[in-house]
C-alpha cells in the first residue's frame, strides 16, 4: 500500500481540479513483444479515424484539450498530448515503444487526453504528496536539467524532493525503468474534466498493463477532488 496527501494549499489553488493515483506491483517490464503492441497499432488507426480532417483548432475544441491548453497558457506553454496526438494524425508517426509500463500510460493518454506521469514505487519515499508550487521548489529532470518550478504549477515531492511537476515533467531519481516491478501513476487533471473521466483513464492504464502483464497486482486506486476534505 502506499499513502498521498494533498494538501490544502493544492485544494485552494486549484478548485474542482482531481488527482488520479494508479498503483500496480507484480510486473515485468522487460522489453519485449506483447499484446499491448497490437493495442497500440489498433489505437493508431482508431485515433486517425475519429479525428480526420481535425484541424489544431478542432482538437483544441475538444473538451479535455481546452482544460489542458487553459492550464499550459497560463506558462507559456503548449500541452505536450497535443503535439503527440498531432504527430500521429498528421505525420504518420507511431505510439514509440520505451518500455511495456511506459508505453501502456502513453496510449493510455492519446487515447482520454488526460495527462499523467510514471514513477518506480520502490524509489519514492514516503511521505508521498501532492501540492501547488510555491515558486521556491528546485528539482532535476529526467535529462539532468536543474529546474525551479513555475508558482502555481501543480507537483508531486516525496521526502527527499519533488518527483514531478505539470509544467516541467518528471525528476531523474523516480522514473519507470527496466528494473521496475512495482509502478505509480499520477494523472493531474486541472478544473473542467470530471472525475469519472479520470477514473477512465486509470482504467485505461490498467487495461493496457494488464495486456502484457495478466498477474500485476492493483494494489491502489484513487481519485482525489480539490473539494475533499482535508
Amino acid at each position: 500500500m502506499i499513502e498521498i496527501a494533498v494538501t490544502d494549499r493544492w485544494k485552494k489553488t486549484f478548485p474542482g481540479a482531481h488527482i488520479g493515483t494508479l498503483m500496480l506491483g507484480n510486473v515485468n517490464n522487460t522489453r519485449r513483444p506483447n499484446a499491448l503492441d497490437d493495442r497500440k497499432r489498433e489505437l493508431e488507426i482508431q485515433l486517425r479515424n475519429k479525428y480526420a480532417g481535425f484541424s489544431r483548432a478542432d482538437l483544441l475544441a475538444v473538451i479535455s484539450m481546452q482544460v489542458y491548453r487553459q492550464f499550459y497558457k497560463r506558462f507559456n506553454k503548449t500541452y505536450h498530448v497535443l503535439l503527440q496526438l498531432e504527430s500521429v494524425l498528421n505525420k504518420g508517426k507511431s505510439l514509440p515503444s520505451v518500455s511495456p509500463l511506459v508505453d501502456a500510460n502513453f496510449a493510455a493518454e492519446l487515447e482520454t487526453l488526460i495527462l499523467s506521469a510514471g514513477h518506480d514505487a520502490d524509489r519514492l519515499e514516503t511521505p508521498i504528496t501532492i501540492d501547488a508550487a510555491t515558486g521556491s521548489e528546485e528539482f532535476i529532470q529526467m535529462n539532468g536539467s536543474r529546474k525551479t518550478l513555475k508558482p502555481r504549477d501543480m507537483m508531486m515531492r516525496d521526502a527527499r524532493g519533488v518527483v514531478c511537476s505539470v509544467i516541467y515533467g518528471q525528476d531523474q531519481r523516480t522514473p519507470i525503468s527496466v528494473d521496475t516491478r512495482r509502478v505509480l501513476y499520477v494523472a493531474y487533471v486541472p478544473d473542467g474534466i470530471d472525475k469519472d473521466a479520470v477514473i477512465v483513464h486509470l482504467d485505461t492504464i490498467k487495461h493496457n498493463i494488464l495486456l502484457f502483464a495478466p498477474n500485476a497486482e492493483i494494489a491502489h486506486q484513487q481519485v482525489y477532488a480539490a473539494g475533499d476534505s482535508a
